[in-house]
């Protein structure tokens, strides 16, 4: 087969994150637009992408993309793309989609369509008016933005989020590939020591292992092309097996986590065994007043709690003020703390030295960097433009 498409959306924010990731997998025509990248690639950096990526969301195959204003324009703009490379005629292939700013807004409609291009299609190209759908689910997705119609399949299956390693979390968990992202722009290594004072369910500190270890985050779960008859060849068994081979067991990595609330300590705990790295933590309850590190160099990464009530918001703030108090600003020691509340920086007592917006969920955040030593005064900081 051919060079195919490959698009990955990722959180609004990450987009630099993940296009670095995939660079490494020494894919060509990298292209990073608004929450996606997207790469030209064979079925084996399929197979990579979904195993390796930590930020991308999932891996879809493009099929092409054409402009449609009318049904009969959809109808034959899908007709004409090639799903028999991929779809068997026992295979099952729903269709999902959405539209936007398009004269073809009604989605069931379009989903109908799709459907009914797909089949005209496969029927002319095996030979047969009806379809079982009984064997392996290809999952079809369909965009509409601004009239231009994008076809996908969707590799992944689950979201590439769901690592496997946590199936329980606490009320309010950070996403893994949102954390994966932190723990990149924090610029962590084989040798690095982490602390999170929320851990919660120990996401952050796990996909700091994670990366430190150069553990492949999707390599102890499977992925929906698995069962695709393109991969027969045992593609992602391959790709898995020198993943494998390539883990940093030398590395000298190790983790604190702390919490207020016993179930998150013991949560963070179960996750880091399901994950294979809890001999690199020390899990603790702990308030945030009595957090301290005579490390000389650490990387403090965390998610403090926050509210949406009027109550609960003010809790917050006053953990912010106790989190500027007991966070030394020295030399070496650096901070990467997520947060919606657009008062941080005065609250915390010192202006970051970079900011980043990202989006946790549906919540715009910011993450809070400070990496320079000695603090700066909050107003004086939000004069400069340290945006990014």
């Amino acid at each position: 087969m051919s060079k195919i498409k490959v698009a990955c959306p990722c959180i609004f924010g990450l987009e630099s994150v993940l296009s670095a990731e995939v660079k490494k997998l020494g894919v060509q025509n990298i292209e990073v637009t608004d929450g996606r990248v997207t790469f030209m690639g064979d079925l084996e950096d399929v197979a990579k992408a979904n195993i390796w990526l930590r930020t991308a969301e999932r891996v879809l195959i493009v099929l092409g993309s054409f402009r449609a204003e009318t049904f009969e324009e959809l109808f034959q703009g899908v007709k004409a793309l090639e799903f028999e490379n991929f779809i068997r005629k026992e295979d099952a292939f729903p269709v999902k989609g959405w539209s936007l700013n398009s004269k073809l807004h009604s989605v069931p409609d379009c989903q109908s369509i799709v459907k009914r291009a797909i089949v005209k299609r496969l029927s002319e190209k095996y030979g047969q008016n009806w379809f079982e759908e009984t064997g392996c689910r290809v999952q079809v997705q369909f965009s509409i933005l601004k009239n231009i119609v994008t076809v996908m399949l969707d590799t992944s299956g689950a979201g590439l989020h769901k690592r496997g390693y946590r199936q329980n979390a606490n009320i309010a968990p950070i996403k893994e590939t949102l954390a994966a992202g932190i723990v990149d722009l924090a610029r962590i290594r084989n040798d690095s020591l982490v602390y999170d004072p929320f851990c919660g369910s120990g996401t952050l500190l796990i996909e700091a292992a994670l990366y430190a270890l150069n553990i492949a985050p999707g390599i102890n779960r499977r992925f929906s092309a698995e069962r695709w008859s393109i991969f027969s060849d045992d593609t992602f068994k391959r790709v898995r097996r020198e993943a494998l081979e390539q883990i940093d067991r030398k590395a000298s990595f190790r983790g604190y986590g702390y919490d207020i609330d016993p179930a998150a300590v013991e949560l963070t705990q179960e996750n880091a065994r399901k994950a294979g790295v809890a001999n690199r933590f020390q899990i603790a309850q702990r308030d945030i007043a009595d957090f301290h590190t005579d490390e000389l160099r650490a990387l403090i990464l965390t998610n403090p709690p926050y509210g949406e009530r009027m109550l609960e918001v003010k809790e917050a703030q006053k953990i912010y003020r106790t989190m500027g108090r007991v966070f030394e600003r020295r030399k070496y020691l650096s901070y990467y703390i997520i947060s919606p509340d657009e008062q941080f920086e005065d609250l915390f007592g010192s202006g970051a030295d970079r900011r980043r917006k990202l989006y946790n969920g549906m919540i715009k955040c910011q993450l809070y960097m400070y990496f320079k030593g000695e603090p700066e005064k909050p107003a004086a900081a939000r004069q400069e433009n340290r945006n990014e």
